[in-house]
């Protein structure tokens, strides 16, 4: 696991890999896992950044209070990119190969938050997920990186 910290001219940047094993296509809550380094790093103001290390997952902010919320958007992602698209020609590794990696096009592979107080800005409602495109196991990799002082 990757934790590195640096300070230049006031500025502090603290680094940290973290893993998570995804169990299938689905959301992944790991608002607090990033809340985590956050506190571990002191650093009081400036960002966080979230990068998911993966073609096949994405990073996405979304409500964590109804879990029906989360549930519409894999449908959504599910009507909008189907698996077994007979025109796809990247299935190497099965029929949600490709469709993995448009969804994670569609969404984002990264996140910036602001930091105050040694705590996320996220609203009332916010949380963080990785969201996991294919349908086998896999093991995740994100770097938190909190910049501020």
């Amino acid at each position: 696991m990757l934790v590195a910290q640096f300070h230049s001219l006031g500025m502090a940047v603290f680094m940290k890999e973290l893993e998570f094993d995804s169990r299938s296509k689905g959301t992944y809550e790991i608002t607090e896992n990033v809340a985590a380094v956050v506190r571990e790093s002191g650093i009081q103001s400036g960002t966080v950044s979230v990068f998911n290390k993966h073609t096949s997952s994405s990073l996405v902010l979304m409500e964590n209070a109804d879990p029906s919320a989360r549930r519409d958007l894999e449908m959504y992602f599910d009507k909008l990119v189907p698996e077994d698209t007979p025109y796809f020609i990247h299935t190497y590794e099965g029929p949600d190969d490709m469709p993995s990696h448009i969804r994670m096009a569609l969404t984002r592979s990264s996140e910036t938050i602001p930091v105050f107080a040694n705590q996320m800005m996220l609203g009332t409602w916010q949380g963080i997920f990785v969201f996991e495109h294919r349908r086998a196991p896999h093991r995740r990799r994100i770097v938190v990186t909190v910049m501020g002082e």
